[in-house]
């Protein structure tokens, strides 16, 4: 990762790190020691920026086991918080690869409305076109007009062929479409836009199901990835969307967005934990180049707010006093 994404990601999590680090420095002011009251703060803390209960009870218990003697800092907390949630993280920290063998690997991205998936298929087509690939965009929000118009901007930018229709149409037979003309083309990814659906509306949830079918005609394989698309701003309801997402398609990718707005980016460290999905990728905000595949030891430095520059083993807090 390059010095300045290091740099959008640390300033996309500092809302979430200054909640935590703010909570961390209140338990254990003056320096104490890890007694049960100490760590029940310490639970708390963790809990307030997000990780969930059970995960925050977790991480407070693996502190008081016999990691430290005496009097504790906040830093050396912060630290051991962070290799744990770095232990956590590493086995979801799973990038998405596009396999040359599907000729097109296709990608379905789903979501809530508002969580930016049309956005998200924007950067991913730009992410993949710089790397050479041919990517072509299916428009299959066709409950949105704005999401055809919007998905056609971010395919100028991209340089990636968007196939759409006209006014509201079926977005099963937009995808089935789309993918004979991917394979004619000899495109390498398929990224297929939909519709933005709440759980709880069993007929766009139905949809998605059709949606699935329909490519499935065509490849029995297909789609290769579904990514589910999250708003980081709503916290522990991830929970809740990514369980019902999880009833009606295979989700087996997800993107957590709009990291700068959020306060509970440690939501992240409670799903890993619970749903052992891959995290493909996170954005910290609007521009091209602000959404990055996810790594494990940045997340967890920059959500402890430690410096995510320094060789592992190493970190320190980013607001140490320079000698």
């Amino acid at each position: 990762m390059t010095e300045n994404w290091l740099g959008r990601l640390k300033s996309g999590l500092l809302k979430s790190s200054e909640r935590l680090r703010g909570n961390l420095s209140a338990a254990l002011a003056g320096g104490r020691r890890l007694d049960a009251a100490t760590l029940e703060a310490v639970e708390d803390a963790l809990i307030a920026a997000d990780l969930g209960p059970s995960t925050a009870a977790r991480l407070a218990a693996g502190l008081g086991k016999g990691r430290f003697d005496g009097a504790v800092t906040e830093a050396m907390v912060r630290q051991a918080l962070a290799e744990e949630i770095e232990r956590i993280l590493a086995p979801v920290a799973l990038p998405l690869r596009v396999d040359p063998a599907h000729a097109p690997h296709v990608i379905l991205v789903t979501g809530v409305n508002g969580s930016g998936k049309t956005t998200t298929i924007g950067k991913l087509a730009a992410l993949y076109r710089a790397q050479g690939l041919r990517v072509m965009l299916a428009a299959g929000d066709t409950f949105r007009a704005a999401a055809v118009e919007q998905l056609k901007i971010w395919g100028e930018r991209s340089g990636s062929p968007v196939i759409f229709r006209e006014g509201k149409g079926n977005a099963a037979g937009l995808a089935y479409e789309a993918l004979e003309k991917a394979r004619a083309a000899g495109v390498d990814l398929l990224l297929v836009d939909t519709a933005g659906r709440l759980h709880n509306r069993q007929d766009l949830m139905a949809e998605l199901g059709a949606i699935l079918r329909a490519l499935r005609k065509l490849d029995a394989d297909a789609p290769h990835d579904v990514l589910l698309v999250l708003d980081a701003t709503i916290g522990q309801n991830a929970h809740v969307q990514l369980a019902h997402f999880l009833e009606v398609a295979p989700v087996n990718g997800l993107v957590l967005t709009k990291l700068d707005g959020s306060a509970k980016g440690g939501v992240l460290v409670a799903l890993a934990e619970k749903f052992a999905i891959p995290v493909r990728a996170v954005g910290v905000g609007e521009g091209i180049g602000d959404l990055r595949p996810f790594s494990a030891r940045d997340y967890a430095l920059n959500l402890t707010g430690l410096d995510a520059t320094l060789d592992a083993g190493t970190a320190a807090p980013a607001d140490a006093e320079k000698n």
